[in-house]
């Protein structure tokens, strides 16, 4: 069974800096495309970015040059360097895999990010 952990989540001043990690346990398989949603009081989930097994990466156009996404496979681990915040990134971050291999997605239990202006 597969598990996310994640963390790093906070409260940061705007033009601040945060680093989400994200875990996994369990068999991620070697395929698998690997991601990070966000949802903000009243508005709908969103994807902020996701990073393929192949390499391939895609962010939110609101985030682009601001935040980068990587992941180290030795870890099974998943990070969002998140840069410049604003007050608009304030939201609930969910950590995300979808297993191409079976057919599965799993989602972490969230991280909370506040930005204060």
């Amino acid at each position: 069974q597969v598990q996310l952990v994640e963390s790093g989540g906070g409260l940061v001043q705007a033009g601040g800096s945060l680093r989400l990690s994200c875990a996994a346990s369990g068999n991620i398989f070697s395929m698998n495309v690997r991601g990070w949603y966000r949802q903000a009081p009243g508005k709908q989930r969103e994807l902020v970015a996701r990073i393929f097994s192949g390499g391939s990466i895609d962010y939110v156009n609101s985030v682009k040059g601001r935040f980068t996404i990587s992941r180290d496979n030795a870890k099974n681990t998943v990070y969002l360097q998140m840069n410049m915040l604003k007050p608009e990134d304030t939201a609930v971050y969910y950590c995300h895999v979808r297993l191409i291999a079976v057919n599965l997605e799993v989602w972490g239990q969230g991280t909370l990010v506040t930005v204060s202006s």
